[in-house]
C-alpha cells in the first residue's frame, strides 16, 4: 500500500511538473514578437510540443505577418524555415488529437500563409474537419465561418463539404445574428444552394446589416460579392449597401472604390452620389499612384468620368507606362478605353507594339474581348489582327463549349478580313444543336456579315451561309417551342440583342410568352417588361397581366423596378384595363419612396409620367427647385456622356410638357440657350422621302412659297413642313407674311423663332404642321402611335396647329403608288375630301 501512494505521488508531481512546463511553453510562445523567436522555441522544445502547442505556434506565426503592412510581409520566409516544415510534420502528426476549433483554427493560419492547398497538412486538416462535421460534431458558428471561408480560398465552391457546410447553415440560419459570419457564410456557400435559400439569406443579411457602423463596410463588400455570383440586382440591398460606403469616406482607398465600382458594373447599378464621393478622394490623390497596379486601378476608375484635362494626363501616363504593364492591365486600360470612347492613336499604337509579347498567355475569352476592343476602338495595326486572327481560329478547332465557339465566331466576323473560313462554318454547324439563343445570336450575326461580303466580292462561300443559316433559324425555333418556363425564357431571351432575333424569333418568342402568361408573377414582371421594351411590341394580353399583377402586388416590387413598369406603357402609349387605378397606384406608391430615387432619376421619372399625361405635383415642384438643379449639375458632372445627354435632354422636355400642360405650376422656360446649341450641332439634311413628300405638298399648294421645311416652332419642336390656310382653307405665302424659310439654318444666327409667332395671322387662319411619321414612331407590327409621338401631336395642338400626321405603312402602301393618289391623299388630309 506504501508503495503504491508513492507511485501515485511520483506521477502527480511529473504531471504537475509537466503542466507547469507546457503552460510555460504556451505563455513563451504567445509572448513572441517575431517569427525567429518562435522558431527557436520549435527547434529547442520538438519533444514536448503538443497538438496544442503547434495549434497556437502556427498560429502565432500568422498572427505576427498580419500586424505587417501588406508588402512587408515575409510569408515565403516563413514558409521556407526549416523549424515551419517540424511545425507541419508534427501538426500532421497530431492532427486527430486536436480540438475542433484548433484544427480550423490552425487550417486557416497556413491558408494565410500561403501554404498551397496540395500540401498533406492541408489535405489532412480539411479531411478530419469534415469527418467531424459527418459525424454531427457542431462546430460553432464563427468557426463554421472559418472553415468555410478556408473551403472557399482553396477553390472548392462545389464540393460535397461546402454541400455539407450549407446544411448546417440552413439549419442554424436563424440562430445567426453577426453579419461578419453571415456574410462570410453566404460568399462560400453561394454556388451549391437553392433559390428559396438564396432569397431567405438575403432577407436575414438585409435584417443585420448596420447602416450607422462603419466597421460593416467590409460585410457590405461581401454581400456585393454574393450578389454578383447570382448576377442578382437587389435593390434594397445594394441601395443599404451603397449608403454604408458612402458612410465610411476612411475605407475608401483606391483598391476598394475599383472594386466596388466593378461590383456595380456587373450588377447593373449605378450611384452618382458614389461617383462623386470616389472622384473627390481620388483626385485629391491622383499623383500617388505610379505603379502599373495602382495606376490602372485609377485609370479604370476615374478615366471615364474625368473632365479632358485629367483625360489627357492619364492617357499621356499610360503611354509612358505601357511597357510595364500586365497581359491583364492591358485589356483593362483597352476596356476603359472603349467605355471611355477614346481613341487615341498613340496610346493604342503603343499598346499594340507591346501585346506582341503578351498574346500567348490569354486564354480564349481573353482573347476574344481583346479583339473586340482593338476593332471597336479602331485599331489599324494589320499585323496583329493577323496574328488575332490565327489564334482565334485555333481556339476555336480545339473548343467544345457552345459559347466559347459562338463567342470566337462572332468575334473572327468583327476583323478587317472579313471572308469566312470553311473551318468556322463546320464548328458552327456542329455546335448549333447545343447552343442557347444568345449564342445562335452571335453566329447569326457573323454569318449574315460574311455572307453579305461574299455577295460582294463574288466568294463561294455565301451558299453555305445561308444553308447554315436557315439550319440556325430551326435551332432557334425548336429551343423556343421548347420552353416551358417563363424565367428560364426571359433569363435567355434578355442576353439577346440584335436584328436575327428582331427579324427571325421575336415574333414566336411573343407568342411563346403568351402561352406561358399564367406564369408572370411580381418577381418577373420587370424581366418581362425590359424584354417587351427592348422588342417594341405592343402585346395587349402581356400588358394588362402586367398591370394587373402590379396593382395587387406593388408593394412587393421595388420603386426603381415600378418606374421601368410605368416607362413601358408610357413609351407604348398603352392604357390597361382600369388604366387610371393602375397609374395613380403606381404614382401614389413612387412619391412615397421618392427618397429611393437618386437626382437625375427623378428627372428620369418625371419624364415617363409627363408622356402619360401625368404631372405629380409632389414631383414637379421638387424637380423644378433651384437647389436640385444644382445638385443635378453635380451628378450630370460624374455621369457617362449617354446618360448625361440623355437626362438632359428628358428634363427639357419635361420642362416643355410642364409649360404647355400645367401653367398653374408656373415654371418657367429656362431651355431656350440649351436646345439652340442642340439644334446648332443637328444635320438639317432632308432625306429623299421627305423630299418627295415636300414636292408633293407645294405643288398641291401652288409653289414653294406657301411651305415651309423643318420648322422649329416655340418650345422647340421641329416639325418637316408648315403651312397657313387662311379661313376658306386658302395657302397663305409666307413670302407676304415676311417668314423666313428655314429655322433650322436661322437658328444659327441667333434667330428667336418667337419673333415669327408673334406675327398676327388674318382672322381665321391656321397653321398647318404636317409630319412624316416613319417606324420608329409606331410599336412592332402596329399602326399604334408611341408615347413621344402622342405628346408631341397633343403638344402641337396646344400650340394652335392642326397636326396632319402621315404613317409610313399608308404612304408606303399599294393603295398610294402613283404620284396622283399621293396627291389626292395630301390634298385629302389639308382640306378634306371633296
Amino acid at each position: 500500500m506504501l508503495c503504491l501512494r508513492q507511485v501515485c505521488l511520483f506521477r502527480l508531481r511529473h504531471y504537475q511538473a509537466r503542466t507547469m512546463s507546457s503552460d510555460l511553453l504556451l505563455r513563451q510562445i504567445n509572448s513572441c514578437t517575431h517569427e525567429d523567436e518562435v522558431f527557436s522555441i520549435i527547434g529547442k522544445n520538438k519533444v514536448r510540443l503538443s497538438e496544442k502547442h503547434v495549434g497556437i505556434a502556427l498560429n502565432m506565426l500568422w498572427q505576427l505577418q498580419k500586424k505587417r503592412p501588406l508588402l512587408s510581409r515575409t510569408s515565403d520566409y516563413v514558409r521556407n524555415h526549416s523549424q515551419f516544415l517540424t511545425l507541419c510534420i508534427l501538426a500532421e502528426n497530431k492532427v486527430k488529437h486536436m480540438e475542433d476549433e484548433a484544427i480550423v483554427d490552425t487550417l486557416y493560419s497556413i491558408l494565410r500563409l500561403n501554404v498551397e492547398g496540395h500540401v498533406s497538412l492541408v489535405e489532412v486538416l480539411v479531411t478530419e474537419a469534415w469527418k467531424r462535421l459527418d459525424r454531427q460534431v457542431l462546430l460553432s458558428l464563427p468557426a463554421l465561418s472559418k472553415f468555410s471561408l478556408c473551403l472557399h480560398k482553396q477553390h472548392r465552391h462545389s464540393s460535397p463539404v461546402i454541400g455539407k457546410v450549407a446544411h448546417i447553415v440552413d439549419m442554424k440560419l436563424e440562430a445567426i445574428q453577426d453579419i461578419r459570419i453571415l456574410s462570410v457564410l453566404m460568399i462560400s456557400i453561394s454556388d451549391v444552394i437553392s433559390q428559396s435559400f438564396r432569397d431567405r439569406l438575403l432577407h436575414k443579411a438585409e435584417q443585420l446589416l448596420q447602416e450607422k457602423d462603419e466597421a460593416h463596410f467590409n460585410y457590405a463588400k461581401r454581400i456585393l460579392q454574393f450578389l454578383q455570383n447570382f448576377k442578382l440586382r437587389h435593390h434594397p440591398l445594394l441601395e443599404k449597401c451603397n449608403r454604408i460606403f458612402l458612410k465610411s469616406p476612411s475605407c475608401l482607398d483606391l483598391h476598394n472604390i475599383n472594386l466596388i465600382f466593378g461590383l456595380y458594373e456587373q450588377l447593373g447599378f449605378d450611384s452618382a452620389e458614389f461617383r462623386l464621393v470616389a472622384k473627390r478622394l481620388l483626385f485629391e490623390t491622383i499623383d500617388d499612384y505610379y505603379d502599373p497596379e495602382s495606376f490602372v486601378k485609377l485609370f479604370c476608375t476615374i478615366g471615364p468620368m474625368a473632365g479632358s484635362k485629367v483625360r489627357e494626363r492619364l492617357l499621356l501616363t499610360a503611354v509612358h507606362m505601357a511597357e510595364e504593364f500586365s497581359s491583364q492591365q492591358v485589356l483593362l486600360i483597352l476596356r476603359t478605353m472603349q467605355k471611355m470612347k477614346c481613341r487615341n492613336s498613340h496610346l493604342l499604337k503603343k499598346i499594340a507594339s507591346v501585346l506582341h509579347k503578351h498574346l500567348d498567355s490569354y486564354h480564349v475569352l481573353q482573347l476574344v474581348k481583346l479583339t473586340q476592343y482593338l476593332v471597336v476602338l479602331h485599331c489599324h495595326n494589320l499585323e496583329l489582327f493577323a496574328r488575332l486572327k490565327m489564334l482565334l481560329l485555333g481556339f476555336l478547332k480545339s473548343s467544345v463549349t457552345p459559347a466559347d465557339t459562338a463567342a470566337i465566331i462572332r468575334v473572327l466576323a468583327m476583323l478587317p478580313s472579313c471572308q469566312v473560313e470553311k473551318v468556322v462554318i463546320n464548328k458552327a454547324a456542329a455546335v448549333l444543336p447545343q447552343c442557347r439563343l444568345h449564342h445562335l445570336n452571335c453566329i447569326a450575326t457573323a454569318l449574315v456579315k460574311w455572307n453579305h461580303y461574299d455577295q460582294l466580292h463574288w466568294q463561294n462561300s455565301s451558299e453555305l451561309c445561308v444553308k447554315l443559316l436557315q439550319k440556325l433559324n430551326d435551332s432557334g425555333f425548336q429551343r423556343l417551342r421548347k420552353a416551358n418556363n417563363l424565367n428560364l425564357l426571359l433569363e435567355e431571351v434578355t442576353q439577346v440583342n440584335g436584328e436575327w432575333f428582331d427579324e427571325v424569333l421575336s415574333e414566336e418568342t411573343m407568342a411563346i410568352c403568351q402561352r406561358l402568361i399564367d406564369q408572370i408573377t411580381w418577381a418577373n414582371v420587370l424581366q418581362l417588361s425590359h424584354f417587351l421594351m427592348k422588342t417594341n411590341h405592343r402585346c395587349p394580353s402581356l400588358l394588362d397581366r402586367i398591370a394587373s399583377v402590379t396593382v395587387q402586388n406593388i408593394d412587393k416590387i421595388h420603386p426603381f423596378e415600378i418606374y421601368f413598369i410605368l416607362f413601358l406603357f408610357s413609351a407604348l402609349n398603352y392604357d390597361p384595363p382600369a388604366s387610371e387605378q393602375f397609374f395613380e397606384s403606381c404614382i401614389q406608391y413612387l412619391t412615397s419612396n421618392l427618397s429611393c430615387f437618386e437626382t437625375h432619376h427623378l428627372v428620369l421619372l418625371g419624364h415617363v409620367l409627363a408622356v402619360a399625361g401625368y404631372f405629380p405635383p409632389v414631383l414637379i415642384t421638387r424637380i423644378f427647385n433651384i437647389s436640385f438643379l444644382s445638385k443635378l449639375d453635380a451628378e450630370l458632372e460624374v455621369l457617362p456622356d449617354t446618360i448625361k445627354q440623355r437626362v438632359r435632354l428628358r428634363l427639357m422636355k419635361l420642362n416643355r410638357a410642364v409649360c404647355l400642360e400645367c401653367p398653374e405650376f408656373h415654371i418657367p422656360w429656362f431651355h431656350e440657350h440649351y436646345c439652340q446649341q442642340v439644334f446648332h450641332n443637328s444635320s438639317s439634311r432632308m432625306n429623299p422621302l421627305r423630299q418627295h413628300v415636300y414636292r408633293i405638298l407645294t405643288e398641291i399648294l401652288g409653289g414653294s412659297r406657301y411651305a415651309r421645311i423643318s420648322v422649329l416652332t416655340p418650345y422647340y419642336y421641329k416639325i418637316d413642313f408648315e403651312c397657313i390656310l387662311d379661313e376658306n382653307k386658302k395657302p397663305l405665302s409666307y413670302t407676304a407674311l415676311n417668314v423666313p424659310f428655314d429655322d433650322v439654318e436661322r437658328i444659327c444666327f441667333g434667330h428667336d423663332i418667337k419673333d415669327d409667332w408673334r406675327k398676327v395671322l388674318p382672322p381665321g387662319a391656321q397653321r398647318i404642321a404636317l409630319e412624316f411619321l416613319d417606324s420608329k414612331a409606331f410599336s412592332k407590327d402596329s399602326h399604334h402611335l408611341k408615347g413621344e409621338p402622342a405628346v408631341k401631336k397633343r403638344h402641337l395642338e396646344m400650340l394652335g396647329y392642326r397636326v396632319i400626321q402621315i404613317p409610313h405603312f399608308e404612304w408606303n402602301s399599294m393603295v398610294l403608288s402613283t404620284k396622283g393618289e399621293q396627291l389626292e391623299y395630301v390634298r385629302n388630309h389639308l382640306y378634306g375630301k371633296q
